[in-house]
């Protein structure tokens, strides 16, 4: 099928029929055509769009920076503005994960605290990151 209708798209892309229709006021997606029914009609490639544009939202990027990424218009001055917004991105999220790294050593180490109190003193044990939280909050 050549032609999906909005709900299709929005079925198929996994977001909502508003979603489709911001995205269309937003310029990220082209303007649909209307069939003489009044019904919006879409190419099957606006469901890739959209999906595109929904990981590309989930890495941190920007609405704006999105569009200006799906804009194909401007030769090699918009290559460079293009990969220095993916340069800062990849470095904003190599921190992003360098920052769950660490916390989620953090969390090993309140677990292992945990389940040594729990194994060591059964129902008598006291948590063990509560203790430190309120220790903290104290301090």
């Amino acid at each position: 099928m050549s032609e999906l209708r909005i709900g299709e798209v929005a079925e198929r892309a996994g977001v909502s029929v508003d979603t489709v229709r911001y995205y269309e006021r937003r310029r990220l997606l082209p303007r649909a055509p209307r069939r003489q029914s009044g019904f919006r009609i879409f190419a099957p490639e606006a469901v890739a769009r959209i999906r595109f544009i929904k990981e590309a939202q989930e890495i941190g990027l920007s609405l704006d920076e999105i569009k200006e990424l799906l804009t194909r218009e401007g030769g090699a001055d918009k290559c460079r503005r293009v990969s220095e917004l993916l340069q800062a991105k990849l470095t904003e999220l190599d921190q992003r994960i360098k920052s769950m790294q660490k916390f989620r050593h953090t969390l090993s180490h309140h677990l292992t605290e945990c389940k040594r109190e729990l194994d060591g003193k059964g129902e008598a044990a006291e948590c063990p990151v509560i203790m430190e939280i309120t220790h903290l909050k104290r301090t």
